[in-house]
């Protein structure tokens, strides 16, 4: 079973690469772009094909290494 799980920084951490973007669009003329927020996607290609079992092993995935837990939020979609 094919799993995309969406890592971003929670609100009110500070995001330097989405700075970085934001301001770098400004410079090649994209204006009006008030903030950025930048994160990863990763897929995930499971061998569990039961669907519930295999969001709980990507969330346990996310929960002890794909995200930190401190700074970031995630959810778990189906590819």
């Amino acid at each position: 079973m094919k799993l995309r799980v969406f890592v971003t920084l929670k609100a009110g951490v500070l995001d330097p690469q989405g700075e970085a973007v934001r301001h770098a669009l400004g410079a090649l003329g994209f204006e009006g772009v008030n903030g950025v927020r930048q994160g990863k996607m990763i897929e995930l290609d499971l061998a569990e094909t039961d669907a519930d079992k295999a969001r709980a092993q990507a969330h346990d995935m996310c929960e002890k290494l794909l995200a930190n837990p401190v700074i970031e939020s995630y959810h778990i979609e189906q590819a």
